[in-house]
């Protein structure tokens, strides 16, 4: 195939297809993954962080009295409170019974509502901005790159009077360093990925295109078989032809050339006739009659029929029914007839002089089983995987006395799958040959 421009070229593409389909889809996944591990993060922070906040505001507001001053009462709510100004040893222990607060990089902070800070607790540094927004969340950085995420509630008096903003937030360092691990993985691992799909993308696009490329190498096979069986009948017609229009002709020459003209118009009416049948099973399968077949009797006229070919190339051709009782199978008479017929005609045509050809008629478990036996030349084991190919033959000499143009067992076989049977050889060399064939029995011979 990869000799092949137009199949190499398509593989490509089909490849191309698959790999950018599996790419784009795997990039897709990578970003939502990342998405979804930042949301979560920052979800399950913000909420922890709604919760201190809004448990803080609750318990303040009501102890406030006069915008921007803080009163005593908030130092019990947070021992570790720093008045801005002042030189304040940091302790983690501020707010016990707010467990976050024991947890590293969160802090407090009480602003007035034109943006000055009042007093601090946690882990802010001096150096963070504030910032007074009607956003309550907001993300700061620090001068060394630590970002930070906050939420500001403004607080008010027990007047419903505008006090300050009161700010909770924590930094974002664990979770940033985290998430560069995971942009660094999926960096790693999406091009490798990639190029594990490119590399099964270019292997399953082979396997999909071997199918088309055998049908198509069969088509061509095909062709070029067809080609050749009609060139010699025509080949032989022309010169037989050309030889006798000439002047001197006699009546005695065109009658010849009639003679053979006819032998070869009856090959190439044969062949033709082959052909459609294995077009037929090609388009749309070969259609089974559905009506009831007599075996016996249809195994026994065909000894009959053949028996005079057997006799002329000193062959012995007997049949062997090893019932008792009529089997009866659905199909086509017709194309069981031909079945039959084709398997006998090889086996007399390759059995010498003296030989031996017997068709066997059993039943088998809930199949009908003939069998056409010979003592002829046998066929090789390595052969035997290819005689129900179209223009196979094991004997590549085509002249008339080896049979046709190799058609008869293809037929043969698509004849049998149509009727939901099997067919199989057995065969050594120089010990003969026997094909077997199983149909499934009526319904009320089962």
């Amino acid at each position: 195939m990869k000799h092949n421009k137009v199949f190499h070229t398509t593989r490509l593409r089909l490849a191309g297809l698959y790999a950018g389909t599996m790419g784009f889809i795997l990039t897709l996944c990578a970003v939502g993954f990342y998405e979804a591990m930042a949301y979560s993060h920052v979800s399950e922070l913000n909420h922890r962080i709604e919760s201190v906040a809004g448990t803080l505001h609750d318990g303040l507001e009501a102890s406030l009295q006069q915008p921007g001053k803080l009163e005593p009462i908030v130092q019990k709510f947070i021992p570790s409170l720093c008045i801005a100004g002042t030189t304040c040893a940091y302790k983690s222990t501020a707010a016990h019974y707010l467990g976050v607060f024991q947890e590293h990089g969160y802090y407090i902070r009480f602003v007035t509502l034109p943006g000055q800070l009042l007093a601090s607790a946690g882990e802010a540094t001096t150096d963070l901005p504030i910032r007074v927004e009607t956003d309550p969340w907001q993300i700061l950085e620090a001068p060394d790159g630590t970002r930070y995420q906050q939420l500001s509630l403004l607080l008010k008096t027990a007047n419903q009077d505008a006090w300050g903003y009161m700010q909770v937030g924590r930094s974002l360092s664990d979770i940033d360093g985290h998430m560069v691990w995971v942009r660094l993985i999926l960096l790693i691992g999406l091009p490798t990925a990639m190029i594990l799909v490119v590399v099964a993308s270019w292997w399953l696009a082979g396997q999909a295109m071997l199918p088309v490329y055998r049908s198509y190498r069969q088509m061509q096979q095909f062709t070029a078989d067809a080609a050749h069986e009609l060139r010699t009948p025509l080949a032989t017609i022309q010169a037989n032809l050309e030889s006798t229009l000439i002047p001197d002709a006699t009546d005695a020459d065109a009658w010849d050339t009639l003679r053979t003209v006819e032998r070869q118009s009856g090959r190439l009416s044969r062949l033709v006739h082959d052909l459609l049948v294995l077009s037929c099973v090609d388009l749309q399968g070969l259609p089974a009659k559905q009506e009831s077949c007599h075996l016996n009797d249809l195994v026994s006229d065909l000894v009959e029929e053949f028996s005079a070919l057997a006799i002329a190339s000193n062959i012995s051709l007997t049949a062997n029914i090893q019932v008792t009782t009529p089997i009866n199978v659905l199909g086509s008479e017709e194309q069981l007839y031909r079945l039959v017929a084709n398997l006998i005609t090889n086996a007399i045509q390759y059995t010498p002089a003296g030989g031996k050809v017997t068709v066997y008629l059993q039943r088998k478990d809930h199949h009908a089983l003939i069998q056409v036996q010979d003592t002829g030349i046998g066929i090789a084991p390595k052969e035997q995987t290819r005689i129900f190919d179209r223009f196979y033959r094991v004997n590549t000499d085509r002249s008339r006395h080896t049979g046709g143009a190799g058609l008869g067992l293809a037929i043969a076989k698509a004849i049998v799958q149509a009727h939901q049977g099997t067919i199989q050889v057995q065969s050594e060399p120089n010990q003969g040959s026997v094909f077997s064939i199983y149909l499934p029995l009526k319904s009320n011979q089962k």
